[in-house]
């Protein structure tokens, strides 16, 4: 063309097909998760009513696969087919959607630590609401038990908060055989002992406070979460800073792919 020559602009395969294999394995791992959340739905007859979602008064842990698998299938999707079939609507949703977690994440993580106090209540708020919903959904059961084996904590700042608990309050009016006292989780663990023993807090609010000690935790999950959370600080904020600077990587990336493609579809025009 009267002599000029223009320079000649290739999509990096490299950028394209790392951005592919991340995404695809990112992609699977979404589906996974949406799986298991579908299964346990099912498992528990909610897929057949589904207005039995609203039924549960806690929270009910299947929410967590769901809503992470549907945003990592999402990403997934438009990041694997984007760079796939260079398509730069899918990559620049996928740079603007990984944008908007990030800045939810960062403006989540200060409002945490400008309003410690605030999320303590609402930390509180949350656990007593869920205790008392604690035989209502076999996955928050569940969910409650790990968390007071792992803290080695009982309610949220202590014991007498099962007292929310219709099966477990010490009220007169109550004839549950569970009355006044906690879940097995609760209970201090015996290494010389094999199995379970799912009625070692029966009737045990109905000692001193002394004697809870032996047989208990007495401490609430809500301080001992603080107490791990200051003692595993450096652990926490690595993995908060390293799935950042993933972010920020996949940004960079798909923009810097979006900004070949681009740059290809230019350069065709002018040959």
């Amino acid at each position: 063309m009267s002599g000029k020559h223009y320079k000649a602009h290739e999509v990096s395969c490299c950028i394209k097909y790392f951005i592919f294999g991340f995404n695809i394995i990112f992609w699977l791992l979404g589906v996974a998760f949406l799986g298991i959340g579908l299964w346990a739905w099912s498992e528990k007859g909610v897929l057949s009513n589904i207005s039995s979602i609203t039924d549960l008064g806690g929270f009910d842990p299947v929410w967590l696969f769901l809503v992470v698998g549907g945003v990592m299938f999402i990403l997934g999707f438009a990041g694997c087919i984007g760079a796939l079939r260079e398509n730069t609507f899918l990559l620049k949703f996928f740079s603007v959607f990984l944008g908007i977690i990030f800045f939810l994440e960062l403006t989540a993580g200060v409002l945490a630590f400008v309003f410690k106090d605030w999320i303590k209540d609402q930390l509180n708020f949350f656990i007593n609401n869920n205790i008392r919903a604690y035989r209502d959904d076999i996955d928050l059961q569940n969910l409650i038990d790990f968390t007071q084996e792992y803290w080695e904590c009982c309610g949220a700042f202590g014991a007498d908060d099962w007292n929310l608990n219709i099966y477990f309050n010490c009220t007169d009016s109550n004839p549950s055989r569970e009355k006044c006292g906690v879940p097995f989780s609760c209970c201090t663990k015996d290494p010389a002992e094999d199995v379970i023993n799912t009625q070692c807090g029966y009737d045990i609010r109905a000692k001193e406070d002394s004697e809870q000690k032996t047989f208990i935790y007495v401490k609430g999950c809500v301080p001992q979460f603080e107490k791990w959370l200051q003692e595993n600080l450096t652990v926490v904020a690595g993995i908060f800073i390293g799935i950042a600077l993933l972010q920020i990587f996949g940004i960079c990336l798909a923009q810097n792919l979006v900004s070949d493609i681009e740059a290809v579809r230019a350069s065709c025009l002018f040959t």
